[in-house]
């Protein structure tokens, strides 16, 4: 085997990842993927953190090689709040104030073309700090907001403008519909997204929190007219809540659809021994059992099943805690072990 170049065998070394295809397209995604629900303007809530303590933390996913990442625009991100300098160079569409961004963030840049960009459609962003979802019955009678939320041609096509904007660049990776949209007709909203991919500004398509039925129909409407189909799939599952086992991870394992779960880790009850229902206890058992981490035992078990987990992060060690997942295997029994106390639960995330 010919001898690495000095810069390949520094990558090859410092990749502490893993790389896998996103459903049947031919891009490549890192495992994991950085969640950034908790990234962008604290004054949006006490557990969102600015930029001075997420810059390190994402120059140190990306020094690892987590080189995709998953804004949560309509949460975390503000028009009035949002500056448009050093974001996309430092790996995350920012909140921040005008100014607050630090000097430092130019030595933390990370070249466009190297990282795999996601963002997403269906709910607003607003012109003040506020959760959208809670409120969107009100929204929908406001002239301010009337036609800025669901998957209309309209409503993508300005939440599409306004990311690229706030990110700086002039495509997205991956584009997802947050939601299913019963008030739109299911092919106007995929010959939008069509006409996107189309025009160079997406280049791959994702779905998100839907029942399997409306995502069976969006699929073959677009297949069946010629148009872009999505490649993934963005679920709520872990340990905790397997709700779509019974038919949507089943579809999407027949289809050649990526599965890519939000809340893996369960908001952190799969993380820590909260012991507030049975499963959590026996992660933490057999985590002290097999002397790991009980993320790591949680991703384990997830990572058999799944793409690519969406995390988020608040500490370099919690990314060098899910990093150090990869390789690890669970056994037969100790899959049962895990699995066997679970008991349904109703369904989360769906409209």
């Amino acid at each position: 085997m010919a001898p690495l170049p000095e810069g390949v065998a520094k990558s090859l070394a410092e990749t502490k990842v893993e790389y896998r295809r996103l459903g049947n397209s031919g891009l490549r995604v890192s495992v994991p993927i950085v969640g950034c629900m908790s990234i962008g303007n604290p004054e949006w809530a006490n557990w969102v953190i600015g930029a001075e303590k997420a810059l390190p933390l994402l120059k140190a996913a990306y020094d690892r090689g987590v080189n995709t990442v998953c804004p949560f625009s309509h949460l975390v991100e503000n028009r009035k709040l949002t500056v448009p300098s050093g974001i996309l160079q430092t790996f995350i569409p920012m909140v921040t104030r005008r100014g607050l961004l630090p000097k430092r963030s130019r030595n933390m840049r990370s070249p466009r073309h190297k990282l795999v960009l996601m963002t997403k459609a269906y709910s607003c962003v607003g012109e003040q700090q506020f959760h959208a979802y809670p409120i969107i019955e009100d929204l929908k009678k406001t002239k301010d907001y009337v036609n800025q939320f669901g998957l209309s041609r309209s409503a993508i096509f300005t939440a599409l403008n306004d990311s690229l904007k706030r990110l700086e660049t002039d495509y997205i990776d991956v584009f997802w519909i947050h939601r299913f949209d019963p008030d739109t007709p299911i092919e106007e909203t995929m010959h939008a997204l069509h006409d996107l991919v189309v025009a160079g500004k997406i280049r791959y398509l994702g779905a998100s929190s839907m029942w399997t039925y409306q995502f069976v129909m969006m699929q073959a409407y677009a297949e069946k007219n010629g148009l872009t189909k999505f490649v993934a799939m963005q679920n709520r599952y872990n340990l905790l809540y397997r709700e779509e086992e019974r038919e949507m991870i089943k579809y999407c394992n027949e289809t050649g659809v990526a599965v890519v779960p939000w809340g893996p880790l369960a908001e952190g009850q799969l993380a820590r021994p909260l012991n507030i229902r049975g499963t959590t206890t026996r992660v933490d058992e057999l985590a002290k059992r097999k002397q790991w981490t009980m993320s790591q035992v949680t991703l384990a078990w997830q990572l058999k099943r799944v793409t690519s987990p969406i995390i988020g992060f608040s500490s370099v060690a919690r990314i060098e805690d899910a990093l150090s997942a990869r390789g690890k295997e669970l056994t037969a029994e100790e899959e049962k072990y895990l699995e066997e106390v679970y008991t349904p639960v109703e369904v989360e995330g769906h409209f």
